[in-house]
């Protein structure tokens, strides 16, 4: 298990990790690879092509995902992009602009993103191509995936060579077992993993997961700051209501209602930072991008624990999303919002459990339930965009991380009957049975019984 923290909290623009920060990395990379073509090859240059497939053909409008495709190509990358440039795109988007690669010109429009094939035997559901062409002559392309979270990978990929880490682990019971020998928590046991794969220090790691904590927070801040009359971009017409629902739970007469209300207006305020296309963080996704936060802000701004302990909780949430990208998959598109929404809550409650000092067993416990409780989960957003079921269903993950860590930590942890390696089993497999049109396609579901007027 080599992945790393800031290759899985990244920030970048919603709605999608898969469909907008993965497009977006992809053409960026492929500009970077470009641009170290020799010099009589770049001055034949006459065009850039990207072709989208399956369900970035199939939903990519409502992801904004052309638009991201175009900003990585004139070089803009996902977490310094301005957002305002991208619904620059979406409100003017005959704009042509120059790309430069070896001191020639080439011009490039949303024209030059072509919606293709949304049906085929496509290596991974979120496929796409990235052309250099001299009229019809290829001189560069590369066929890449958008495999969920916003990782990409490409057509021969292989991961990078890394140091060995200190506790290597493929599974819960194999990290567990680490952690419980070395008299750690898990969260300590990812740290010095953390620290021995990329050679970095202590202050360094945390560095890091504090920057993430507090993009976090802005975004949960940012979400409830919005006017209550706010009205989601795309045709849905979807009021935002994260500050509503949130005043409305402060005048609850008792403290549970209180506090359920407020960690679902903290989730609904984030996801819909995610809808609007501001900037959020892949926890593991885009459209899962409400769930952590929220508990983070909830942790951090309400109940005032440490930030050590959530530091830790960070950490040890992120065993929880490694192990389920290696054994299963983080995108909707190859399985559902399973793999989402229930990664995010598995995650939630791995942080949750971690903060609060609960034993290893607790947390895996805490994050099998919600993990389990998510199984079966489809993806089938209406319109294509990531605002109906999406929004709520950040709320009800953050929520169920909460339930899921009260049960674990009140039962007798010992006779939990499911450990999280069974459950992530069963997400894989799910996954591979799950019918096509519920993995992110809006061919079915939501999408087809809601009518838009």
């Amino acid at each position: 298990m080599l992945t790393v923290a800031d290759e899985f909290y990244k920030v970048g623009p919603g709605p999608s990790s898969s469909h907008t920060i993965g497009p977006m990395r992809i053409t960026y990379d492929f500009y970077q690879r470009a641009e170290k073509l020799p010099a009589d090859k770049l001055a034949k240059a006459t065009k850039l092509q990207v072709n989208l497939f399956g369900s970035l053909s199939a939903t990519g409008k409502g992801h904004g995902t052309e638009r991201a495709a175009l900003a990585g190509l004139i070089g803009k990358e996902p977490a310094t992009v301005d957002p305002l440039f991208l619904d620059s795109l979406r409100d003017k988007p005959d704009q042509t602009f120059e790309v430069t690669l070896g001191g020639k010109k080439i011009p490039v429009s949303l024209k030059d993103v072509i919606y293709d094939a949304t049906k085929g035997d496509f290596h991974h559901p979120n496929q796409m191509t990235v052309k250099l062409l001299a009229g019809t002559e290829v001189l560069l392309e590369q066929e890449y995936y958008s495999v969920g979270g916003g990782f990409i990978e490409w057509k021969g990929y292989t991961p990078p060579k890394k140091n060995p880490p200190k506790y290597p682990f493929r599974t819960m019971n194999e990290l567990r077992a680490h952690a419980d020998g070395a008299k750690i928590s898990l969260g300590k046991a990812m740290l010095a993993n953390e620290m021995s794969i990329m050679g970095r220090s202590e202050e360094e790691v945390y560095a890091f997961i504090d920057k993430i904590i507090n993009a976090m927070v802005a975004t949960v801040k940012s979400g409830l700051s919005m006017p209550e009359d706010d009205v989601l971009p795309g045709p849905i017409k979807l009021h935002s209501k994260a500050a509503t629902v949130y005043k409305r739970s402060m005048d609850e007469t008792y403290a549970a209602d209180k506090g359920i209300g407020a960690l679902a207006a903290f989730a609904i305020a984030a996801s819909e930072e995610n809808a609007r296309g501001h900037l959020v963080i892949t926890a593991p996704t885009g459209g899962s991008a409400g769930v952590m936060p929220s508990l983070v802000y909830a942790l951090i701004e309400v109940r005032k624990v440490d930030r050590q302990k959530v530091r830790d909780g960070m950490l040890a949430a992120l065993a929880i999303g490694y192990l389920c990208k290696h054994h299963a998959t983080l995108a909707a598109a190859e399985g559902g919002c399973q793999a989402e929404i229930g990664v995010a809550s598995a995650m939630a409650a791995a942080l949750l459990a971690t903060a609060n000092d609960a034993e290893s067993l607790v947390v895996e416990n805490a994050a099998e339930s919600a993990l389990e409780h998510h199984l079966g989960m489809t993806c089938d957003p209406v319109a294509g965009y990531v605002q109906v079921p999406c929004v709520e269903r950040c709320a009800f993950g953050a929520v169920k991380a909460w339930t899921a860590y009260e049960i674990a930590s009140n039962e007798i942890a010992s006779r939990h009957r499911v450990d999280f390696d069974a459950t992530v089993m069963a997400l894989a497999q799910t996954a591979k049975d799950m019918n096509s049109k519920y993995k992110e396609t809006s061919e079915a579901g939501l999408a087809q019984s809601v009518t838009l007027c």
